[in-house]
């Protein structure tokens, strides 16, 4: 699980990498100042939990299945957070009905929270 983990978090890390220099570089022609910066939260938070899984990847006091329980929820969080935002901030460049998605976002956002929160739940419940 562990070697999935930090697989994981380094595709999605460098794919964060590669949405930002795309962002910054060939979208900027075609996108508001408004939408890149939807753009841009996107890749940020892309990058944020790329850096969580590999911080998930060095606990080892932390159960295997709860391990497997945050893992899922912080990459279908991403893919639904960070995919939905590279939808919505592109919407005027596609024929894609960004409403079929409009959910994604919300939903995204609360796995990764509750990636988080049990994190911290059992940490918590951890005896020093």
């Amino acid at each position: 699980m562990k070697r999935r983990i930090v697989l994981t978090g380094a595709f999605i890390g460098m794919l964060a990498i590669i949405f930002g220099a795309f962002g910054a570089h060939l979208l900027k022609k075609y996108l508001s100042v408004e939408e890149l910066n939807t753009f841009e939260v996107g890749v940020r938070y892309q990058m944020y939990h790329a850096l969580f899984l590999l911080f998930l990847s060095t606990r080892k006091d932390i159960a295997e299945k709860t391990v497997k329980t945050i893992y899922n929820l912080v990459v279908a969080g991403v893919v639904l957070f960070s995919g939905s935002i590279y939808i919505l901030a592109t919407k005027s460049l596609t024929v894609f009905d960004s409403k079929i998605i409009v959910f994604a976002t919300p939903l995204g956002g609360f796995l990764l929270i509750i990636g988080w929160l049990v994190l911290f739940l059992t940490i918590l419940r951890k005896k020093s």
